[in-house]
């Protein structure tokens, strides 16, 4: 399953749409997700996509969690330098 995390873009073909980190974060729980595609902002007052990199990130160094491949896909830059700084450090954690 191919995840794409945003409250306003449209899904790319193939992806399923989902509008909440909280929603993303049961998908991932379900070991299903080969790949997730993050927004930064989900609205206000919302947990971000920073929060499901973060929850992958924390499931790969307590639970030996197989993370999916993650893509940022946000315009907003310290959101993206967020996520992708987690990303750096997932990859890092699996390599050992």
């Amino acid at each position: 399953m191919k995840i794409y995390l945003d409250d306003i873009r449209k899904a790319p073909e193939g992806w399923t749409k989902v509008i909440s980190a909280e929603m993303a974060i049961q998908l991932l729980k379900t070991g299903d997700v080969e790949e997730i595609s993050l927004d930064h902002d989900l609205g206000e007052n919302k947990k971000t996509g920073y929060d499901v990199a973060k929850w992958i990130e924390k499931q790969v160094l307590i639970k030996g969690f197989i993370s999916p491949i993650i893509l940022v896909h946000s315009a907003n830059p310290v959101g993206r330098q967020n996520i992708e700084a987690a990303i750096k450090k997932i990859k890092e954690l699996r390599e050992n």
